[in-house]
C-alpha cells in the first residue's frame, strides 16, 4: 500500500514541475498590457523561473540530506502554493516574487524526483521515470492550452487562470502527506577506500551528463520561443504557427514514456543517444529548408526533447549508487542546464538580429546539436561516476 500512495505521489508531483510555468506564456500579453510594462520585462516573467532552477539546484541535495527527501518535498509543494498565490495577487512586486517562488519550489522538485525514484523503485526506474515524465508534459501542455481559455471565463482573469493551477498543488500536497510519516533512512556510509573519490564538479562523466542535460533544455526552451518567428517566415499564420508548437509538444509525450524504459533494458544508453541526437540534426536542417514538411520537422525535434529530457532523467539514476547521489547529479546537471536553457532564447534572438535571417541562427542550433550528440555518447556508456577516483 505504501509504494502505491508513493507511486501516486511522484505521478501527482509531475503535474505540478511544469503546468504553473507553461501557463504564463500565452497570458503574457494580457500581463503585459494591465501593467503597462514592457516586451523585454513581460518575457522576464518566464526567463526568472529559469534563473531560480539554475540557482537552486546544486542545494537542493543539501537540504534533502539535512531534512529528508519526503519532507523537502513537501516544503516545496508549498512553497510552490505559496508562490501561486503570491503571483496572483494585485502588484507587480507580487507578480515577480511569486513567480520567484514558484521557480524555487519547480527545481526542489526536478531534482529530487530522479532520487525518490532511485531510492524507492530501484528495480523500476524507467517505468517511473517514464510516468512522472508524461505526467508533468502532459499537465505543462494543458497548461499553455487551457490559461486564455481560464482567462476569459466571466471575471476570472489572468490572476485567476493562474491561479487556479493551485488547485493541483494542494492535491498533490495531499497525496504526499502520508510519505512524511515514513522514517527517514540514513544515507548509507561509504566503505573506506585507498582512492579518494572526485567531487561531481570534477568528473568527466558528470560533465558529459550535464551538458547533454543542458543542451536538450536549451533546444526545448529556444524552439518554444522562437518556432513561430521561424514559422511565419515560412509562410504561415500565426493561427497556424500555434497549431504546429502545439503538435510539438504532443510528439514528444509518448517519446517521453518509451525512452526511459528503453533504456533501463539495455545495457548501454550510446545508441538511444545518438537517435536522439539525429531527431534534433533532422529537425533543425529541415527547419531551414522549410516547405510542406514543416510540422514533420518540428515533431521531431519535439520528439528529440521528450528523449533527451528523458534520457538525462534516467542518466541521473543509472550513473548513480544511491538515490542521494542521484539527486546530486541530478542537482549539478539542472542547474548548468537550465542556466543554459535560459541564455539559449536570447543568444539565438540575438543572432537573428544581427543576421536579419534564421538561417545563421539554425546552423548554430545544428552546430549545438554535434555538441550533444558527443556528451550523449559519453553519458550513454555503461558506468558510474563514483567509480573515477583520483
Amino acid at each position: 500500500m505504501h509504494y502505491w500512495l508513493l507511486f501516486i505521489g511522484i505521478i501527482f508531483i509531475g503535474t505540478n514541475l511544469r503546468a504553473p510555468l507553461t501557463s504564463v506564456g500565452a497570458l503574457i500579453p494580457e500581463i503585459r498590457d494591465d501593467f503597462g510594462i514592457s516586451n523585454a520585462l513581460a518575457g522576464s516573467i518566464t526567463t526568472l523561473p529559469l534563473l531560480a532552477f539554475a540557482l537552486l539546484s546544486p542545494f537542493a541535495p543539501r537540504i534533502a540530506n539535512r531534512f529528508g527527501m519526503e519532507v523537502t518535498m513537501a516544503g516545496a509543494l508549498l512553497l510552490l502554493f505559496l508562490g501561486i498565490v503570491i503571483r496572483s495577487l494585485a502588484g507587480l512586486s507580487f507578480l515577480f516574487t511569486g513567480t520567484l517562488f514558484v521557480g524555487l519550489a519547480i527545481a526542489m522538485g526536478n531534482v529530487l524526483i530522479p532520487g525518490l525514484v532511485k531510492l524507492n523503485f530501484p528495480l523500476r526506474t524507467g517505468i517511473m521515470t517514464g510516468l512522472y515524465a508524461v505526467s508533468m508534459n502532459i499537465f505543462g501542455a494543458l497548461g499553455s492550452g487551457l490559461s486564455v481559455p481560464i482567462s476569459s471565463l466571466g471575471n476570472v482573469g489572468w490572476r485567476g487562470s493562474l491561479a487556479v493551477w493551485g488547485l493541483m498543488t494542494v492535491l498533490a500536497l495531499l497525496v504526499w502527506i502520508p510519505q512524511l510519516r515514513k522514517p527517514r533512512e540514513a544515507r548509507p556510509a561509504k566503505k573506506a577506500s585507498g582512492r579518494k573519490t572526485k567531487s561531481l564538479w570534477r568528473s568527466s562523466l558528470a560533465w558529459q551528463i550535464t551538458i547533454f542535460m543542458g543542451l536538450q533544455s536549451l533546444f526545448f526552451y529556444t524552439t518554444i520561443t522562437w518556432l513561430p518567428d521561424i514559422l511565419q517566415v515560412h509562410g504561415y499564420s500565426s493561427s497556424e504557427a500555434g497549431w504546429v508548437v502545439f503538435f510539438m509538444q504532443v510528439a514528444l509525450i509518448p517519446v517521453t514514456f518509451i525512452m526511459p524504459v528503453a533504456a533501463e533494458k539495455v545495457k548501454n544508453q550510446v545508441g538511444l543517444s545518438v537517435g536522439t541526437a539525429v531527431l534534433f540534426l533532422i529537425g533543425f536542417l529541415g527547419l531551414l529548408q522549410g516547405g510542406v514538411w514543416t510540422p514533420l520537422y518540428a515533431a521531431l525535434i519535439g520528439m528529440g526533447c521528450g528523449s533527451g529530457f528523458s534520457l538525462a532523467m534516467m542518466f541521473f539514476t543509472l550513473r548513480s549508487n544511491d538515490g542521494y547521489e542521484a539527486a546530486q547529479m541530478s542537482g549539478m546537471a539542472q542547474s548548468f542546464g537550465y542556466l543554459l536553457a535560459a541564455i539559449g532564447p536570447v543568444a539565438v534572438g540575438a543572432f537573428q538580429d544581427i543576421s536579419g535571417s534564421w538561417t545563421v541562427p539554425l546552423l548554430l542550433l545544428t552546430a549545438i546539436a554535434v555538441l550533444f550528440l558527443l556528451a550523449g555518447i559519453g553519458a550513454g556508456k555503461d558506468r558510474v561516476i563514483q567509480r573515477e577516483s583520483l
